[in-house]
């Protein structure tokens, strides 16, 4: 991983805040999909394709390159974005978004897209796969590291915490899973519907290495990564607190934007608040 310096940081959020900009337009021309997710992960999925992983556009399948896994697959408009941005492909087709015979169909498909590592639906099935990986490379004795994208309301699956078990018994320091902790579901406000505090001692509890974040803080989240790459003895997660539409203020912290899209009006009012606001949305 390069160095962060003062440029790179304010380059990683304009990426976000262009992140942000794209997703709203896919989100509009598709007419369904999810709009909270996706732009509260904008700064993460900056930092991770822009600056953590190791990875090449040019060869998707490189044996090299680290693993992310998008459990949460309701928001990939985030992870198409940013891999279009990344140059995987022609950034043009992210209007094609949940169209019929569009390579960018609602959850992630393996084989549709280059960079879409799994095939994701369910929730509670990421961590599983991921695990997988990370045993297999671990045997291998390959340094490639799995990251693992995961929402908050898929702790209410047993199937997680079957994975959480497994994973720390078999100490996967190649792990790291990083959970959207923005506290909203479809049917409302997580511990609401089901509470999940305390995550932290949930994970501790199973032997893992746990590390707070705000999700929105790029300096903050990437030395989090750097702390879980210097984890030998167990994997890490990442609790990155967000703010579901981070940028758009009528969609904050509003969960029944969960599952739905603006409007043409909605849009071009969410565009023109995030490019008015620049890299002067809050990201403390």
């Amino acid at each position: 991983m390069e160095l962060l310096s003062e440029k790179k940081i304010k380059h990683l959020y304009t990426v976000a805040d262009r992140i942000r900009e794209l997703v709203i337009e896919s989100l509009l021309h598709a007419g369904s999909g999810h709009s909270a997710g996706p732009l509260g992960m904008a700064d993460i999925f900056s930092s991770l394709y822009f600056h953590i992983l190791t990875h090449d556009p040019k060869k998707p399948l490189w044996d090299g390159r680290d693993h992310l896994i998008l459990s949460n697959g309701h928001i990939c408009p985030v992870q198409y974005v940013s891999l279009a941005l990344a140059g995987y492909f022609p950034i043009t087709e992210l209007l094609t978004l949940r169209k019929i015979d569009s390579r960018l169909q609602g959850h992630p498909h393996r084989g549709s897209l280059p960079g879409v590592e799994t095939t994701s639906g369910p929730l509670g099935s990421g961590l599983s796969q991921s695990i997988g990986l990370a045993l297999g490379l671990s045997l291998d004795k390959k340094k490639n590291r799995i990251y693992c994208l995961m929402s908050d309301g898929e702790h209410q699956e047993g199937n997680t915490w079957e994975a959480v078990m497994f994973a720390g018994k078999k100490k996967l320091s190649n792990l790291t899973t990083i959970i959207d902790r923005n506290n909203i579901q479809i049917d409302g406000f997580t511990e609401d519907v089901m509470p999940l505090e305390s995550l932290r001692k949930k994970y501790e509890a199973f032997g893992w290495n746990v590390i707070d974040v705000n999700g929105h803080n790029i300096e903050e989240f990437i030395y989090a990564v750097l702390e879980a790459q210097s984890v030998f003895e167990k994997p890490t997660v990442i609790i990155a607190h967000t703010i579901p539409g981070k940028g758009v203020q009528f969609m904050e912290k509003n969960y029944t934007w969960h599952g739905k899209v603006p409007n043409k009006k909605e849009a071009e009012e969410a565009i023109h608040e995030i490019r008015s606001l620049g890299n002067k949305i809050s990201h403390e």
